[in-house]
């Protein structure tokens, strides 16, 4: 239920569907004649696709959720596994076409393939089912099996959890898979806005990792100043940044993340 939930109310909250949604509302009330309301439904509905169009609010709503945690350090111990979130992988058009289809998070997984290289005895952990409200849809999962296997991972090293719909699910099942020893140090790579999110979830399914952070979107708080220079930029990051933070306050009052913003904690070298 939560899952549905969240997806219906996401759709409207996300700040590009609202400000159509108002326009929409102008247009009908033009046509039954209510023309002055009409007329403030539509001004408000342009007011704010020029706001967040081309203004830095998106930046400003991202920035604190990418700096959250810095990049990850090697301190000379490598880890035992790298946990890689989906999110990255269009898997219906990998279905139908039969190759690698990636999306705007494509970091995600040219960075699996790198740790994976650069770790060769570490666990690789892909975890990402199918985030759609269709039955049935294809699951990332093995797509991305397919893909590790062509850059010659071996199987072995290769963990898939393919039924998780969200960054909760992900944190619960790939717990139980791998039921993870303390001894263990555990890396989990996914895009630095969605790590305060993925973090506090792994913590609440006491799963302890450490953060891998990728897919900045920003070159850092210097962007916080500068415009964009076409709508659609503006309203994307506004997007993303929006359904974030309406994510980490949705999975702190449902229990669902350790803290309401989960930031990094002192790495205990055993």
């Amino acid at each position: 239920m939560f899952f549905v939930i969240s997806k219906v109310l996401g759709f409207f909250a996300t700040p590009s569907n609202a400000i159509a949604s108002i326009c929409v509302v102008g247009i009908l009330l033009h046509l039954i004649r209510r023309r002055r309301v009409a007329s403030r439904c539509l001004i408000t509905g342009v007011a704010l696709l020029l706001l967040f169009g081309f203004s830095p609010v998106g930046s400003l709503l991202l920035l604190p959720l990418t700096e959250r945690f810095p990049a990850w350090q090697s301190d000379g111990r490598d880890p035992d596994g790298v946990i890689v979130l989906g999110g990255a992988i269009n898997a219906e058009v990998s279905d139908v076409r039969g190759s690698l289809e990636l999306d705007s998070a494509a970091e995600r997984v040219l960075t699996m393939l790198a740790l994976a290289r650069r770790f060769p005895a570490a666990k690789i952990v892909f975890s990402g089912g199918s985030g759609s409200l269709v039955p049935d849809s294809p699951s990332e999962a093995p797509v991305a099996e397919r893909l590790l296997e062509q850059f010659g991972v071996e199987r072995s090293r290769i963990v898939l959890e393919g039924m998780s719909r969200n960054t909760a699910e992900n944190a619960i099942f790939t717990k139980q898979m791998l039921m993870p020893k303390p001894s263990e140090r555990w890396l989990l790579v996914t895009s630095a806005f969605h790590m305060p999110r993925s973090i506090g979830a792994f913590r609440a399914a006491g799963f302890e990792i450490e953060a891998y952070p990728v897919d900045w979107r920003t070159r850092g708080w210097v962007d916080a100043a500068l415009p964009f220079d076409a709508i659609s930029g503006g309203l994307a990051r506004t997007d993303v940044a929006v359904h974030e933070w309406i994510g980490l306050i949705a999975y702190w009052l449902t229990k669902r993340s350790s803290e309401l913003f989960p930031g990094p904690r002192s790495v205990v070298t055993r």
